[in-house]
């Protein structure tokens, strides 16, 4: 079941979406929880933006490593095995609260849920070199409708994402209007029905 992070009531306007989320009926609960905790998230980065420009952020990790759905139950993740310079650099910028997308990669190829940092960068403690870093993550919300490399990359908004233009990087920055696109992309998807005769 999706879940909200520890405390996400109060940080998100102080609204019980887990309640209000779990008492749902389960498409309508996905299409208005999506909606309303990406709008916190924007709204709170941009608060939170006085002196630094909002920060929000695609992650990559392979399903068969660990899958959306463990990281929902553990309420927690850690991303792990990163060996790129670049994408390094990008998780010694995150800070606590950044909008985190979350994409499966190698299968599925898409984008499922949204993190949150709740852990600024620190050595990696699967590494014996202490310059690679990590981060960790709590699950925010799934994303009723994964959206799929094939439907990124047919949307002309989204070609100058690095997922696109840079497909082998695990971490990497997204726009604030990259992030809301994604998300509304996921809303808005309608399930293909079977036609009746």
């Amino acid at each position: 079941m999706p879940c909200l992070s520890p405390g996400a009531s109060q940080r998100f306007g102080g609204v019980d979406a887990r309640s209000s989320f779990q008492n749902a009926a389960p498409a309508e609960a996905g299409a208005e929880l999506l909606s309303h905790v990406a709008a916190e998230l924007i709204a709170r980065n941009q608060m939170n933006s006085a002196k630094a420009s909002p920060r929000y952020w695609l992650v990559k990790f392979a399903p068969f490593r660990t899958p959306w759905t463990e990281i929902v139950k553990r309420g927690r993740f850690t991303l792990r095995g990163v060996r790129s310079a670049v994408a390094r650099k990008h998780l010694s910028d995150m800070r606590m609260g950044d909008a985190v997308l979350f994409y499966h990669s190698q299968q599925d190829l898409a984008v499922v849920g949204v993190l949150e940092v709740v852990r600024e960068a620190y050595a990696d403690p699967t590494s014996a070199d202490p310059q690679w870093l990590t981060c960790d993550f709590a699950p925010v919300k799934a994303l009723s409708h994964p959206v799929s490399l094939e439907a990124i990359k047919a949307d002309a908004r989204l070609v100058a994402l690095a997922l696109v233009r840079q497909p082998r990087l695990a971490v990497m920055p997204v726009t604030e209007a990259e992030f809301k696109i994604m998300v509304a992309t996921a809303s808005d998807r309608t399930v293909q029905r079977p036609k009746t005769q």
